[in-house]
């Protein structure tokens, strides 16, 4: 572990203090999730020669695994099409008043092209604020690196149904604060291969699909991910840029969540517990 990543662990929670009221009530000491902005600048090498750099996006996160955020977010919106793009990737510029570095930036290989009109769109064509469901669905069929219809994983209904514990136990930090969102990668026997927390949900995922594009394990054809809210549009989406055949949620889908699954051959699993479930596409995944 690096300093700064050590650093960002430590501030991953934020201790205050509070007025409880009840049988137990009194001043005392608590701990809250941490949220910060983090800034993620794209740098890379002009026709001429020389280096352009621009700030793409901002995001709220909880501080840890910046870089695989950054990482997965330019993968899951088709700004990069694998690691092979990538020059570095690290903290940028001096730290905050509370120690934090809140600006990362990417540096890509040399000849890899940058679309600047898609850079300036980005902001409002983002799947939560699309224009309608059949635009969105065609804007990710534009972008989709991977034919997920023919995807043979499949897993047990058991297996499936303990996935939410097996992520729950792996939540250091919701354990503390009660405040966090995960996202948590399994495979086909159900046993959690990693996992990754934010107070984003889709920051959460970000981390954990950057994780496995910087070891280059892209794409994951053989897992499913597990998340702890609801599933939306731009989860699948990003569970699609991923190569990723199934997304469970402990929560409801959305209306464009289920038929971007139906669209893209996914299977969406929601209101995910111990022994109940719904399927809503691609059944033939679970046995």
């Amino acid at each position: 572990m690096t300093r700064d990543t050590a650093l960002a662990a430590l501030k991953s929670v934020k201790r205050v203090q509070i007025q409880r009221f009840g049988a137990d009530g009194g001043k005392r000491d608590d701990v809250v999730a941490t949220e910060e902005p983090l800034e993620i600048r794209l740098s890379w090498t002009q026709p001429d020669g020389r280096r352009a750099q621009q700030s793409i996006s901002i995001t709220m996160r909880t501080p840890g695994s910046d870089e695989e955020l950054a990482a997965g977010f330019l993968l899951t919106e088709g700004i990069i099409a694998g690691r092979a793009e990538l020059d570095a990737i690290g903290p940028c510029g001096p730290p905050a008043a509370n120690g934090l570095i809140n600006v990362v930036r990417v540096d890509l290989a040399p000849g890899v092209e940058v679309d600047l009109a898609r850079l300036e769109r980005h902001f409002y064509t983002s799947s939560s604020c699309g224009v309608c469901g059949k635009a969105s669905l065609e804007a990710v069929a534009v972008q989709g690196r991977y034919d997920l219809r023919g995807n043979a994983l499949q897993i047990g209904a058991d297996n499936l149904g303990a996935l939410p514990e097996r992520l729950r136990g792996m939540q250091s930090v919701f354990d503390r604060t009660g405040g966090l969102h995960a996202s948590g990668l399994f495979d086909a026997a159900g046993q959690v291969r990693a996992s990754r927390e934010d107070v984003g949900r889709h920051n959460a995922l970000d981390k954990l699909i950057g994780r496995a594009l910087l070891k280059d394990e892209l794409p994951l054809s053989d897992c499913g991910v597990v998340v702890s809210g609801r599933a939306s549009f731009e989860l699948m989406q990003k569970a699609m840029m991923a190569g990723i055949p199934i997304l469970a949620a402990v929560g409801a889908p959305s209306s464009l969540a289920v038929e971007f699954a139906e669209e893209f051959g996914m299977t969406l699993v929601g209101f995910l517990q111990a022994n109940r479930f719904n399927a809503y596409s691609r059944r033939d995944r679970i046995v």
